[in-house]
C-alpha cells in the first residue's frame, strides 16, 4: 500500500480540528450578531408587520454571508489563534518538535486548512454572498429603510454613451424630475447637438424622459437647424435610478454585472465608480487574507505561556479587529484619490504578511 507522503496522522488532525473550530466560531459570533440585530430592528420588523418567513428567509438568510464575508479575517485569525492555543498549552506542539517535526513542516496542514478557507470565500464572494444580499437589500428597501436615498442630486455631469454627455443641474426626488437639463452629441470634438430643456420628468410607464420647454440646436458644418417644443419625449442610457443608486448596491452584483457597472462608471465620468472598484479589489484580497493571519496566528500562539491562553486570545483579536480596522482605513486612500483602489486595498494584506514573516521568523524552531 502506498504511504501518503504529503499529509500524515498528523497533519489531518491539525486540518480537522482546525476547520473544526473555525465552524465553531462562526456559529457563536452569527448567533451574537444575530442576537444583537434582531434587539435593534425588532420594533421594525413589528410596526411594519413583517412575515416570518420573509424575516428568516430573505433577510437573515442573506445577513449570515454578509457576516461571514464582513468578518471573515476575523473569524480565521481566532480559529487558528484560539486552536494553536489549546495545542501549545497541552504541550502538543512541543511534543512536535521534539519528535523531529520542523515548525516549517509544522505549518504544512495549517496553509492547507488556509486554502480551503481561502477557497470558500472565493466561492461566497463571487457566486453566494451577491445573490444573498440582494435579498437582503430588498428586504431593508422594503421594510426598514423605506424612503430612498437620493444620492445624486446636483450639478449631475454624465457621460451615458460615447460622445453622449447629459447634464442636469438638479434633481427633485419628490417627483422623479431633471431640471436644467442638457444633453449634447460631440463627434470628432465637435458639437453635433445639443438637446436643452426646463425639465425632463421619468415616465415609469414608457421608461423614458419626459422633456419640457426644450430647445434643440442641430449643427451641419457652418449650418445649424433650431427646434423648440412644449413637449418631448426621449430615450437615452440614463435612468431614474441612477440618481438613486445605493453605496452598498455593488455588494448584490454578480461579478460580470461589478465589471459591466465599472465600465459603465467609468465612461460616465460618475465619482460611484470606486465602490464598485473596491468591492472589486476586496473580493480578491480578503481570501488571501486567509493564509497571512493563519501564519500570524501560529507564530504567536506556538510558544506556551504562564496563565493559559487568556493572552494568546487576547493578543490575536487586537491583531485581527486592528486588520479589519485597516481595511476601511485603506479605503479612505481611496476616496481621498490618494492611491489606486487595488493598492489601496492590497495595503492591509502587504503590511501584515511582513509582520506575519516578522512573527514566523520569531517563532520557537
Amino acid at each position: 500500500m502506498k504511504k501518503n507522503i504529503l499529509f500524515n496522522k498528523l497533519d489531518w488532525y491539525i486540518i480537522k480540528k482546525y476547520i473544526g473550530t473555525y465552524f465553531f466560531t462562526i456559529l457563536i459570533v452569527v448567533l451574537v450578531v444575530i442576537i444583537f440585530d434582531v434587539s435593534e430592528k425588532i420594533d421594525k420588523f413589528v410596526d411594519n408587520e413583517v412575515p416570518l418567513k420573509e424575516i428568516i428567509f430573505d433577510y437573515y438568510g442573506g445577513f449570515i454571508p454578509w457576516i461571514l464575508n464582513s468578518f471573515g479575517p476575523l473569524l480565521v485569525f481566532i480559529a487558528a489563534i484560539f486552536f494553536t492555543s489549546q495545542l501549545a498549552s497541552h504541550s502538543e506542539i512541543v511534543a512536535m518538535l521534539s519528535s523531529g517535526v520542523s515548525f516549517r513542516r509544522l505549518l504544512l496542514p495549517y496553509m492547507a486548512s488556509a486554502t480551503l478557507l481561502a477557497a470558500l470565500y472565493l466561492i461566497l464572494g463571487f457566486y453566494i454572498i451577491p445573490p444573498a444580499n440582494q435579498h437582503r437589500l430588498d428586504f431593508e428597501n422594503k421594510y426598514i429603510k423605506t424612503q430612498k436615498t437620493n444620492l445624486n442630486s446636483r450639478n449631475v455631469h454624465y457621460q451615458i454613451a460615447p460622445g453622449q454627455f447629459v447634464y442636469v443641474e438638479q434633481f427633485s426626488s419628490w417627483s422623479n424630475t431633471a431640471y436644467r437639463f442638457t444633453l449634447e452629441t460631440i463627434e470628432n470634438n465637435e458639437l453635433k447637438s445639443k438637446l436643452s430643456a426646463e425639465s425632463a420628468a421619468w415616465d415609469t410607464v414608457a421608461c423614458c424622459w419626459k422633456l419640457r420647454n426644450y430647445y434643440q440646436r442641430d449643427f451641419y458644418g457652418a449650418s445649424e437647424v433650431v427646434r423648440a417644443g412644449r413637449a418631448k419625449d426621449t430615450v437615452i442610457n440614463l435612468t431614474v435610478e441612477d440618481f438613486y443608486r445605493r453605496k452598498n448596491i455593488v455588494e448584490s452584483l454578480s461579478e460580470p454585472e461589478l465589471e459591466n457597472l465599472i465600465a459603465i462608471q467609468k465612461m460616465r465620468g460618475d465619482d460611484m465608480v470606486k465602490y464598485a472598484l473596491i468591492e472589486k479589489h476586496t473580493r480578491i484580497a480578503t481570501p488571501f487574507s486567509a493564509f497571512i493571519l493563519t501564519l500570524m496566528a501560529v507564530a504567536l500562539s506556538s510558544r506556551k505561556r504562564r496563565g493559559g491562553i487568556g493572552l494568546n486570545i487576547g493578543v490575536g483579536l487586537a491583531l485581527s479587529f486592528s486588520y479589519i480596522l485597516f481595511q476601511r482605513f485603506a479605503q479612505m486612500f481611496v476616496h481621498t484619490g490618494t492611491l489606486p483602489t487595488a493598492l489601496a486595498i492590497w495595503i492591509p494584506n502587504i503590511l501584515y504578511a511582513v509582520i506575519a514573516y516578522i512573527l514566523y521568523r520569531m517563532a520557537p524552531k
